[in-house]
């Protein structure tokens, strides 16, 4: 009997686990390959697992709620067409698994709809006196950190199945939980405004009405994580160049109707910045690296990572893999199909997998300019600033006018270790250089 696998795919250079929310397949159950087996979250998206191939769900080894190693097994899946099916195995009724069990046979809308609010669920969890309420690994690991005793957590109202309470329900507790009143948090200073130190550091025992301590979140605490690891790792230089963009503006204006009429995409400047980047990449390709220790290993893949807000107001890099074999319709693909699937937690393991280097669009917030933070193991960043109508100087045969043009900043933040100033320069004048001489007569 041959056996595949499948084991917790990698989400990100960062990301060392997951959470498995919910398995479609179960022991004995049939499947296709590239069939959707099961569902995990980290602390950037969600996502479905499509199964390696097709058989016979032969064993699980990981249940719902389990937060597992990047790269362990997690199911074991038979691809003898001819074997029969295989029994679903007894569970041994203690109490956690007689509740684990139940989230993984129970139907339920709150499954289907993580985003609504508890007051908007009707499961109702047990009470905290029956000892036999189920909580995830990662549930307590958050109430640990966060300090939430046991009957504060039996309290939380859970929108998982059978009422579990699950990563967003303990997000959304803590968020409002600074907010709360005394008697919920069992101590007047929990809400008590806080007195500033000599070292900025504040006293929540002593409080004043014009303050407020707001707790951070898990999710913003491990992206602070990550911003802080990055400016240790790296050192940062930001060089600025100033591009007029003209024919860029006019020519996607002019077409941006027929295009999506002919395609059925959106244009949007994005795919554009995309191209240029590809090219000045390819002109400078020591831009394209990551250390290691002492040594520079150079990427020969061109993989740009676009930074996407998602609903949460987190961030997230989908990397458009191979962006300089794309053309301009390939790019405005790629762009509308990542930032749709990000937006709606459909992103794929390799989505966010492989990136060299990644762009943010600051014009997108109305900033005209931004120092961001290098996205490790990658050496540089670059951020396309707000497009805005100026004056400027116009050479013309006849001598140089003044005239309205569409100018934007473009900024790139590189790791100095690899990246000095005349190749991060030189890089981002070349990006510049493209985009000015942007055709405004192509056709679509």
């Amino acid at each position: 009997m041959a056996k595949v696998e499948l084991v917790m795919p990698k989400m990100g250079e960062s990301i060392m686990e997951a959470t498995i929310l919910k398995w479609h397949k179960q022991v004995g159950d049939q499947i296709e390959m590239d069939e959707t087996i099961l569902e995990i979250a980290t602390d950037k998206v969600d996502t479905e697992i499509p199964a390696p191939a097709a058989g016979t769900v032969l064993e699980i080894l990981h249940q719902a709620d389990e937060v597992v190693e990047i790269g362990k097994v997690i199911a074991i899946i038979s691809t003898d067409a001819t074997a029969d099916p295989v029994p679903v195995p007894a569970i041994k009724e203690t109490p956690a698994a007689t509740s684990n069990q139940a989230a993984k046979t129970t139907n339920s809308s709150a499954e289907a709809t993580p985003a609504a609010s508890a007051s908007t669920i009707s499961a109702t969890p047990k009470t905290a006196t029956d000892g036999t309420r189920f909580y995830s690994p990662l549930v307590k690991n958050i109430a640990k950190e966060e300090n939430v005793a046991i009957a504060e957590l039996e309290n939380i109202k859970g929108t998982g199945k059978d009422g579990r309470v699950t990563k967003k329900d303990m997000l959304d507790y803590l968020k409002n939980r600074s907010q709360s009143s005394p008697a919920q948090n069992n101590s007047p200073a929990s809400i008590s405004m806080p007195k500033a130190h000599s070292n900025g550091t504040v006293d929540s025992a002593n409080a004043g009405s014009d303050t407020e301590i707001i707790e951070m979140d898990r999710m913003r605490r491990l992206i602070a994580d990550h911003m802080v690891n990055s400016k240790h790792t790296s050192p940062h230089v930001t060089s600025f160049v100033e591009a007029d963009v003209t024919n860029m503006v006019n020519w996607r204006n002019r077409v941006k109707g027929p295009f999506q009429k002919k395609y059925g995409e959106k244009i949007t400047f994005t795919p554009i910045f995309v191209e240029a980047v590809a090219r000045a990449i390819t002109d400078f390709p020591m831009i394209n690296v990551s250390v290691n220790g002492n040594q520079i290993i150079r990427k020969k893949s061109i993989n740009i990572g676009m930074a996407t807000a998602l609903p949460s107001g987190n961030l997230i890099v989908p990397v458009i893999k191979n962006a300089n074999r794309l053309n301009l319709l390939g790019l405005a693909q790629s762009v509308n199909d990542l930032a749709n699937r990000a937006r709606n937690n459909k992103l794929k393991p390799e989505d966010v997998q492989d990136g060299t280097f990644t762009l943010t669009n600051v014009g997108t917030f109305g900033n005209v300019m931004g120092t961001p933070i290098i996205n490790q193991p990658q050496v540089a960043i670059m951020a396309a600033g707000a497009i805005r109508k100026k004056p400027a100087v116009v050479e013309t045969k006849y001598g140089d006018v003044i005239a309205i043009r569409q100018m934007m900043f473009l900024s790139l933040s590189y790791d100095h270790r690899v990246v000095d100033g005349f190749l991060g320069g030189s890089f981002l004048r070349k990006v510049a250089d493209y985009l000015e001489a942007f055709d405004d007569q192509q056709t679509i």
